[in-house]
């Protein structure tokens, strides 16, 4: 669990290339607490936020471009490993630097813990050990993809 107190802090999170894509929507209000991570839709849309933190790291923001419904075919979330329709699972895309873009197919609307904690809720079992692998793979993709220093040291 992490703590942003200002838009300040909350902008340190994000890579300072995303940094002017940042807009915060309504539920994002200070002091801003987050259990394991935070999503939120931009509010004229086409971008989502991603806000998680890997256990003794830094709170790290990912600004993600949407590009559309996918096909209509079954795809599984990269992260959650939940299926979903090119609607709800699809390719998220973000720059690297000026001239690479790197993607991943997640839900469309980074809802992965949510429904993580839904299949838990209706299985009987703890959603901890699939969320704390959800914050995991949500690491590797920022780490190995991005580039992003986990621990906000280079920042």
């Amino acid at each position: 669990m992490f703590k942003l107190e200002t838009e300040e802090d909350l902008l340190k999170a994000f890579r300072p290339r995303d940094r002017p894509l940042v807009e915060r929507s309504p539920e994002v209000t200070f002091p801003l607490f987050v259990k394991h991570c935070f999503t939120w839709a931009h509010p004229a849309g086409g971008r989502v936020f991603l806000l998680f933190a890997v256990p003794g790291g830094a709170p790290t923001g990912i600004a993600f471009d949407t590009n559309g419904g996918g096909a209509s075919v079954a795809h599984l979330c990269d992260w959650c490993r939940v299926p979903g329709l090119g609607s709800r699972v699809g390719l998220l895309t973000t720059r690297l630097n000026s001239k690479k873009v790197v993607g991943v197919h997640v839900c469309s609307d980074l809802g992965c813990r949510q429904r993580l904690e839904d299949e838990a809720d209706r299985t009987g079992r703890s959603a901890v050990p699939a969320i704390q692998e959800l914050i995991a793979r949500m690491g590797a993709f920022a780490s190995e993809g991005l580039d992003i220093d986990l621990t906000g040291v280079r920042r």
